[in-house]
């Protein structure tokens, strides 16, 4: 099968701990994505997860390959929980869709607002609402239940969105959920601009004891949000690596050749954005060691923006917190005021140097590679822990 050809969209599944994300994402690919060990102990999901499916509609939809493959969809199964923020938030970078998982016995929680505000500051309109959990709830809870959520959507993004009621765990109306990720609309692709692949994480794919001439070199994986790869391109990557030099920190870009590309675990000669795309390069394997090099940008020669380490946003920012289970409104941002931002798949720390009106400049703890127009989310340390308090586009 040449899925080169076939519609392609990236879809995150967001929504609090243990509202049944992880679950639903096995029963929609097959594939149970709490894969860190610590993750299968704790029950929770730590880094993001990846699945990916190519859906076959006969009479019904499928995964079996039944009938004819309509659409390729790469899941993101991002964490729930209040301290992964940042992880869910470089999850968001790459998606082009979103399923909100709400379990129908606990109604909205405070991460459930908190993960739409942040694909409303990721820019991500196609939202899915999945009322999990139905099969341990009355008929009349679940309809109070839907409600609540519709009373909870209403002036955001997923104001529009249909609510599916679903049961995960015993598979209850999955054609429907189906249904509705095929309906979602392509986003326009841009392959004739420079390419720009965004990194989200990268790992070392040798088993120990693989021979030498055997060894693979550095794998990335992300998404590429314009342009086309090839195998055999030379590509730079920015920031890079992160190295002491005389008690100074610096970056160094890197620069190498793809070896081979991959969507999902189909080999490609060439790859086009949709999907979850790896790139293995010749880097040395201990560069994509445990997501080193997560939250860098690649390209080929001379497209890349200069590394930073100060960044210019148009911002907005929300009315109230989320995530803290109670109604806070949003101080303005005041100088000197440390914030978390969020760009594209890298996570830095800024310092507020000067505000005028909607613009703010920061000086940045960890250089980033920006492109304007960028979404950024912003967020506040607000007693120990990162709240998003709003988002900016780069300017």
């Amino acid at each position: 099968m040449d899925i080169s050809k076939l519609p392609t969209i990236n879809v995150a599944l967001v929504g609090h701990i243990d509202h049944g994300k992880t679950t639903l994402l096995e029963k929609l690919s097959g594939k149970w994505t709490d894969t860190h060990s610590e993750e299968l102990k704790r029950g929770i999901t730590i880094k993001l997860g990846y699945a990916d499916i190519i859906l076959h509609k006969d009479k019904e939809y499928n995964i079996q390959e039944k009938g004819k493959p309509i659409k390729y969809i790469s899941f993101i199964d991002a964490p729930g929980h209040e301290m992964l923020m940042a992880t869910m938030l470089s999850g968001a970078a790459i998606v082009d869709a979103a399923i909100l998982v709400v379990a129908a016995n606990e109604g909205i929680k405070p991460q459930t607002q908190e993960h739409l505000a942040a694909l409303q500051a990721k820019g991500i309109k196609n939202v899915i609402i999945a009322q999990n959990k139905i099969d341990l709830v009355s008929k009349e809870q679940a309809l109070e239940n839907y409600k609540k959520i519709k009373e909870f959507v209403k002036g955001t993004i997923a104001q529009d969105s249909p609510i599916i009621p679903i049961s995960a765990q015993q598979s209850i109306n999955l054609q429907s959920l189906y249904e509705a990720l095929d309906s979602i609309k392509l986003p326009v692709r841009n392959t004739k601009e420079k390419p720009i692949f965004v990194i989200a994480r990268s790992f070392d794919i040798n088993k120990p004891g693989t021979s030498p001439k055997d060894l693979h070199g550095a794998v990335l994986g992300g998404a590429l949000k314009q342009g086309i790869l090839k195998v055999g391109q030379e590509i730079e990557i920015k920031p890079g690596l992160t190295i002491k030099e005389s008690n100074q920190v610096k970056q160094k870009p890197l620069e190498t050749k793809i070896v081979s590309l991959f969507k999902g675990k189909y080999k490609q000669d060439e790859i086009t954005p949709g999907g979850s795309l790896a790139i293995e390069t010749e880097l040395d394997m201990s560069t994509g060691k445990t997501d080193i090099l997560s939250g860098c940008v690649a390209s080929t020669f001379g497209n890349l923006p200069e590394i930073t380490s100060s960044i210019k946003l148009k911002h907005t920012l929300f009315k109230e917190i989320f995530g803290l289970g109670e109604h806070q409104s949003i101080e303005p941002i005041k100088p000197s005021e440390t914030l978390m931002l969020s760009v594209n798949t890298s996570t830095t720390v800024g310092i507020a140097k000067k505000i005028n009106k909607d613009e703010i400049e920061l000086s940045l703890k960890i250089p980033v590679v920006p492109f304007k127009g960028d979404n950024v989310g912003i967020a506040r340390n607000i007693n120990n822990h990162w709240r998003l308090i709003g988002y900016g586009k780069v300017i």
